[in-house]
């Protein structure tokens, strides 16, 4: 992508020159629209926390080059058969993916800790992830910033498609869920260099993606 352009994919199937990191893909029909279905192979899913899944590289890896600009896509997440206990049907965006795939930001949306399901605090401010791979994974960042900077309460749940928009200027981001603004981060935590883009999942979540749109700026 150059200055001003805008790129559209349906996700109505996997697109050319597309790569699966740890998950497997296939263009299939959900809640009446056309999508790619997103999952962590087996052997990922089998592997161990925080080193074969969780805010890892896992996702479908786009013929697409980003650094700034507007990324917008319809998501819908549920959890998969045999989800763990602590799975939230974690799905969202990679961007600014690096070649050897070692770094890399994400948003992600947690439909299960979503404000429909009026869930627990301080799970009802968690339906919504920022991080930044490898060094900044959600459990650092919950640990150095209690004040949840990096996360968001959402008006989301599961079985539901949702629309994420994201912003992304230099080390800034901002986020909209269904056109409501729900998280602005000014200090993202890793240096902006363009990269490639994908479709991002995480354990025990069955992902489905659609109408896929990126403007660079």
């Amino acid at each position: 992508m150059t200055d001003s352009d805008v790129v559209t994919l349906p996700l109505d199937e996997l697109p050319e020159g597309a790569l699966l990191k740890s998950v497997t893909a296939q263009p299939i029909e959900v809640a009446g629209r056309a999508a790619l279905r997103v999952e962590l192979t087996e052997e990922a899913a089998g592997g161990v926390p925080g080193v074969d899944y969780i805010d890892q590289p896992t996702f479908v890896l786009l013929p697409l080059e980003f650094e700034n600009g507007v990324v917008e896509v319809d998501v819908f997440a549920r959890l998969a058969a045999g989800a763990p206990d602590y799975a939230r049907a974690f799905a969202g965006i990679a961007y600014r993916i690096s070649e050897d795939d070692r770094r890399f930001e994400a948003v992600y949306v947690r439909p299960l800790n979503g404000a429909k399901l009026n869930p627990p605090g301080p799970r009802v401010n968690r339906g919504l992830q920022y991080f930044a791979y490898p060094e900044w994974d959600f459990e650092r960042l919950r640990h150095e910033y209690p004040d949840g900077r990096y996360e968001a309460k959402a008006d989301i749940g599961p079985d539901e498609w949702i629309r994420l928009r994201l912003e992304v200027e230099g080390r800034s981001v901002r986020v909209s869920v269904n056109g409501v603004p729900v998280l602005s981060v000014n200090e993202t935590k890793a240096t902006p260099v363009r990269g490639r883009m994908g479709l991002w999942v995480d354990i025990g979540t069955e992902a489905f993606f659609s109408k896929l749109s990126v403007t660079a700026l």
